[in-house]
């Protein structure tokens, strides 16, 4: 279906993102999906700064910049102005890391999901606050360095299983999404703006200096998330239930995903055995394949 995506750009050169940033990657392929009638709605993140500082912007679709906590109280305001003024094509999209998703502004994305706000909200996660230097959220997984991971804590939890907790406001659509993926990506970009409704994206955006990589191998570590099942993609179909969009076979192992990263060096041998259990664990609740 990729020869079907415009060559009209969206995001322009001059954007403030890092080498490799998964998440300026994203924004790009997500506007070229959404296309020129969108407006981005952003809380405090690494866009606050990739935008470029007020009164530019790299993006050539409004941008509207909001405090950390609010991104979906904001957006459902400005889908209702949209609506007073008879838009309805405008399309709308909170585009916020997960500190903004997972932590700080948890309370306006469930209210926005309660009401049913026809609207967009991805989450772009790079699993911590990378834009004040690399501090846990409750998305950081199991073994990650982080500059505030506390010393001593116990290894067994996982990050925060914001699908679920979405899954149980009962969203018109919900996906997760990785742009090293892009067939996936773009079908599911297409399918939320379809919908209406409060839509739920999840995407995996790989952070270099975050995750300790190299700029260029962020993509390849991005597809050994999937391929690994540490980041499965998935979607919620018309039943209401969740299925998986792509299941990796042979899936490797989960050991070549975590040492591709150098915020994994600490993690041993049975711990990340502990982590293979969990991810198979998860993967057999989808069922045979």
């Amino acid at each position: 279906m990729l020869w079907n995506v415009t060559t009209v750009e969206y995001l322009n050169s001059g954007h403030l993102g890092c080498p490799g940033c998964g998440a300026s990657l994203s924004m790009r392929h997500a506007l070229k999906a959404l296309g020129e009638k969108t407006v981005v709605v952003i809380p405090a993140c690494c866009w606050s700064i990739i935008a470029g500082p007020f009164p530019t912007t790299a993006l050539s679709v409004p941008l509207l910049h909001v405090p950390f906590a609010t991104a979906a109280a904001c957006a459902s305001g400005v889908r209702r102005a949209m609506i007073s003024q008879g838009r309805t094509e405008v399309k709308v999209m909170v585009w916020a890391g997960d500190g903004g998703t997972f932590d700080i502004g948890f309370q306006a994305l469930s209210g926005a999901a309660d009401r049913n706000e026809d609207f967009i909200y991805v989450c772009y996660d790079n699993e911590a606050y990378m834009n004040t230097g690399v501090q846990q959220s409750s998305a950081t997984p199991s073994g990650a360095w982080t500059t505030t991971t506390p010393g001593g804590k116990e290894f067994a939890y996982q990050k925060k299983d914001l699908i679920g907790i979405v899954k149980a406001h009962h969203p018109a659509y919900m996906a997760t999404a990785n742009v090293a993926f892009p067939e996936d990506f773009y079908a599911k970009f297409e399918k939320a703006a379809g919908k209406e409704g409060f839509s739920f994206l999840h995407i995996l955006a790989a952070c270099p200096p975050g995750w300790k990589i190299d700029s260029q191998d962020a993509l390849k570590v991005s597809r050994l998330a999937v391929n690994c099942g540490v980041f499965p993609l998935i979607e919620l179909d018309e039943s209401g239930e969740l299925r998986q969009t792509y299941r990796p076979r042979p899936r490797i192992p989960v050991e070549t995903y975590l040492r591709s990263q150098k915020r994994f060096k600490g993690l041993s041998d049975k711990q990340i055995r502990l982590i293979q259990d969990q991810v198979e664990e998860k993967d057999r609740a989808f069922g045979p394949d």
